[in-house]
Parts: C-alpha cells; structure tokens; sequence
C-alpha cells in the first residue's frame, strides 16, 4: 500500500472505527466509519486522495499518542 501520505490504516469493523498512521508517524481513530467506507478506501489507487476527499472532517475522530 504505497501511499505519501498514509503509512498504515486497519479497520475494526465490530466498533466501526478506523485507525489511520500517517508517514508522520502521528496516529488518528475516525469512529463511526461504515464499513462501505473501509471497502471503498482499500479500493482506492489514491489512499491519500480517497482519505482526504471522503474521511478527513467527514468523522469524528481522535489523536492518539
């Protein structure tokens, strides 16, 4: 998963949250995310684009240390 922006990302999709690393090494959970999402997201040739466009202010969301 080549990304310049996302470095890792998993879903758990029992509690509907995505855990995304960026190349910064900064971690964020989005909560609420509907599994469509998720799917759409592991299809997409531009995880960073996809993220951006569809995930980022579209959650909540929380920083994790």
């Amino acid at each position: 998963m080549p990304s310049s922006v996302i470095r890792a990302y998993r879903y758990d999709a029992e509690k509907r949250e995505l855990l995304v690393i960026f190349q910064t090494g900064r971690r964020y959970r989005y909560k609420a995310v509907p599994p469509e999402v998720h799917d759409a997201l592991k299809a997409a040739f531009s995880k960073g684009y996809f993220f951006n466009r569809h995930i980022r202010d579209h959650f909540r969301y929380e920083r994790l240390d």
